[in-house]
């Protein structure tokens, strides 16, 4: 049996973050305004074909901004956790559980449709992780645009990088450091890690169970709450909130 998190407990922590992000400036070659002239219905496109996955399954939302999550913690974000094969991000253990590819595909092929051969998946993927939020009443914020795909993408490095389920409070707080990110935003994205429940016959990891009972199509922040009254379930979770360096921060959220 796999378990799914609710979409605020997928969604809060990350758009905590990432709003943050849309005061930064564009850098380089990564602007708000990167395809205004060459594919002026991009993100237009991605927004109602986002809007349509979240209609048809409001659940979509939380699987798209989880996505974009997975792909940013290996390699940055590069849309490198669409690519398929062996030895592959996409299929590393770390990666079992992750959704939304379909609803990615559905949107590519949609923003293609309009602008062959111009939107990169990359950018795709955090365009709508951000349309994403909005679509179940959560926040907004600028995405940056001109990222390129990456052409490889490595499942041992997935294993690696990502953070585990049983991790503990020293474990997450190392592994967020590695990518430049502070004790805050380790706390606000940790609601984000995979979590299977062991596989035992004849039920698998095809059967899911929302983490969340209480609102689990809600945009609230119940995640935090739930830490506050000892109700975490990973390990990764309750030591966020246990007498330790991170209370504070899971009390503001």
């Amino acid at each position: 049996m796999g378990y799914h998190k609710s979409i605020q407990t997928i969604l809060v922590p990350i758009v905590v973050l990432l709003v943050s992000m849309k005061y930064m400036p564009c850098k380089a070659q990564l602007c708000t305004t990167f395809y205004d002239d060459i594919c002026p219905s991009a993100l237009t496109t991605i927004r109602d074909s986002v809007s349509s996955a979240v209609s048809s399954n409001r659940r979509t939302a939380a699987l798209l901004i989880r996505l974009h999550f997975h792909d940013c913690f290996v390699q940055g974000c590069d849309a490198s956790i669409l690519l398929d094969g062996t030895g592959s991000e996409k299929a590393s253990p770390a990666n079992d559980g992750v959704l939304g590819y379909e609803a990615i595909d559905d949107i590519k092929a949609a923003v293609e449709s309009v602008c062959p051969g111009v939107v990169s998946c990359a950018d795709i993927l955090a365009v709508a992780a951000r349309d994403a939020s909005v679509a179940v009443g959560g926040p907004s914020w600028e995405v940056r645009l001109g990222r390129r795909d990456s052409q490889g993408s490595n499942a041992s490095q997935a294993v690696t990088d990502l953070p585990r389920g049983s991790d503990n409070l020293t474990q997450l707080i190392a592994s967020f450091n590695r990518k430049g990110l502070s004790v805050r935003d380790m706390v606000a994205l940790s609601a984000n890690l995979r979590s299977n429940c062991p596989q035992t016959a004849p039920n698998g990891d095809g059967n899911l169970e929302p983490l969340d009972l209480q609102t689990p199509n809600t945009f609230d922040n119940n995640y935090f709450r739930n830490l506050v009254v000892s109700r975490g379930l990973l390990t990764s979770d309750q030591v966020l909130f246990n007498g330790d360096s991170t209370d504070s921060i899971v009390i503001a959220l």
